[in-house]
């Protein structure tokens, strides 16, 4: 069975957010027409407390810098996705009644998570839906859409990136090409949404 994972497409992601994606308005449509398709959607936010290890602001620090924690390099990013906030809620272009389950990640004060499987139930719950096939779309190539693909090729699911359906940071030139080179060469299949859309599900 197959299913629709649409990552972090919130309104601080967006290009008047606090943490905007240049283009990344650009994908709504493609995303809409996804979810109106594929039968069985999951949604990710990013959904922080106040004083997230993430943000610069937090350590008094730059953003795009970085710093140690916990043996990690964590980059530095503007105060976002704040739970409570009108930055943390989806895109109200999304037909939000089409989402079958969401996921809350980077939920602790001092741990991040891009991808949407980390610290949530998203495996156990796709796998009691019978689900093994992932169609990925959202925000941003570079860093929660990499990682939500990798870990789901880690364990075991068979995914498709939705080229046309993602947009990256590209806090350095080329990340987001990166980004993809790495999703493909790790097993995920690269397509666009046409390819999607014509199928039956």
């Amino acid at each position: 069975m197959q299913a629709l994972i649409v990552v972090d497409v919130q309104n601080d992601f967006l290009p008047e957010g606090a943490l905007g994606v240049k283009g990344g308005d650009e994908i709504l449509p493609v995303i809409i027409k996804l979810m109106e398709t594929v039968p069985y959607c999951v949604a990710s936010q990013d959904f922080h407390p106040k004083g997230h290890v993430s943000f610069a602001s937090t350590h008094d620090q730059k953003v795009g810098s970085s710093i140690m924690c916990d043996g990690e390099t964590q980059i530095l990013w503007p105060d976002h996705c704040v739970e409570g906030t009108e930055g943390v809620a989806f895109s109200i272009a999304l037909p939000q009644e089409r989402i079958d389950h969401i996921v809350h990640k980077g939920t602790h004060q001092n741990k991040d998570a891009y991808s949407a499987f980390e610290g949530t139930d998203l495996e156990m719950h796709l796998k009691e839906k019978g689900i093994d096939h992932l169609i990925v779309a959202g925000l941003a190539t570079d860093y929660c859409v990499l990682n939500t693909v990798c870990d789901a090729l880690k364990l075991g699911f068979a995914v498709e990136v939705v080229l046309d359906g993602v947009k990256a940071v590209n806090l350095h030139e080329g990340d987001g090409d990166r980004a993809l080179e790495t999703m493909k060469l790790r097993g995920a299949s690269l397509t666009r949404s046409k390819d999607v859309l014509c199928r039956q599900f």
